[in-house]
């Protein structure tokens, strides 16, 4: 019998997959904090979660634990080198959210390029000359640099294509590759884009420095709208509010932050030029059910000796994977 914790709320859809499922019992814990599920992983030979962190601590209480399985695709709240050192894999979901993330992304850009939080807080407020500014823009015609240029970043480029916005895309990685020949966007390096470009949107992995900074700002052309969907701390946040503040960047939209939740002093919260939305570009109703079922469904294929290897992100530090069925 095999026992799996989850940890987080997840679609129903991933909890009645489990029920369905023979010889597997499971513990289920909604909590998003790690001292909620902690106390139940030394019984857990899987565990299902979701964004609370998993550290050294909780992973060395993990006795019989032989996977991890993210309820997402990133992983930076969790201590892999922990699970490495004990042999225990660390799965992801593959392409479960990606059009929830560029529609989520192109919705930041119409709702800043429209300048939507003031155009909200004028009518509430009773400013009603205020729509005599004229600072809502257009998108069609605008050039629009996508930073990333995977599978989120070509959605969004397709959804801006209709509005008949003029794009292009940096990725290094995907230019040492070869540009896809189908391509919405054309390639350019990041200098040159930032310097073109009239909106940004981020679609970047985080790495161990902010990929836009001071310098990248002092680049843009200025009154640029920026949009961030992809990972706080991909954008360097203090150099971000000044470029705000100084009018470099006209509008922006943010998912994503540097702490999460924002401290109630973060000066984000308090510019009215800024959409903001609690990390939520993935969560729609329909990426939730595809996410909840496509992590309970790597633990299941994991012991059935099944899991798609592209998966497993520390496959290499492994010895082998299972290859005996429930």
């Amino acid at each position: 019998m095999t026992h799996i914790l989850v940890a987080g709320k997840i679609h129903p859809s991933g909890i009645a997959l489990l029920e369905a499922s023979p010889d597997v019992t499971f513990d289920y814990v909604e909590d998003i904090t790690e001292e909620s599920y902690r106390p139940l992983i030394g019984k857990a030979d899987a565990l299902v979660i979701r964004t609370q962190p998993l550290s050294a601590e909780t992973v060395a209480q993990g006795d019989r634990l032989k996977i991890v399985s993210r309820h997402g695709v990133g992983y930076d709240a969790v201590d892999l080198q922990a699970l490495n050192d004990k042999g225990i894999a660390l799965t992801i979901v593959g392409d479960v959210n990606s059009i929830s993330v560029a529609e989520h992304g192109m919705m930041m850009l119409m709702a800043a390029a429209k300048r939507a939080v003031l155009a909200h807080a004028s009518t509430t407020n009773g400013n009603w000359g205020w729509r005599s500014s004229l600072e809502a823009v257009e998108l069609h015609g605008k050039r629009l640099l996508i930073v990333g240029y995977g599978r989120i970043g070509r959605h969004l480029a397709h959804m801006a294509s209709a509005f008949g916005m003029q794009i292009r895309a940096c990725d290094p990685f995907l230019e040492r590759q070869g540009w896809p020949k189908d391509a919405v966007a054309s390639p350019c390096d990041l200098n040159t884009g930032l310097a073109w470009a009239d909106m940004i949107s981020v679609n970047a992995p985080k790495t161990d420095r902010p990929l836009l900074g001071a310098d990248e700002f002092a680049r843009m052309k200025a009154g640029v709208i920026l949009v961030n969907t992809a990972r706080g701390g991909v954008v360097d946040e203090s150099a971000f509010i000044a470029a705000l503040k100084s009018g470099q960047i006209s509008a922006a939209g943010i998912d994503v932050f540097e702490a999460e939740p924002p401290d109630a002093s973060n000066e984000l919260l308090t510019l009215d030029r800024v959409v903001l939305s609690p990390h939520i570009a993935g969560l729609t109703a329909e990426a939730g059910e595809r996410t909840a079922l496509a992590s309970v469904q790597n633990v299941l294929d994991f012991f059935g000796g099944k899991i798609d290897p592209a998966l497993v992100i520390n496959l290499a530090s492994l010895k082998e994977l299972p290859k005996v069925a429930l």
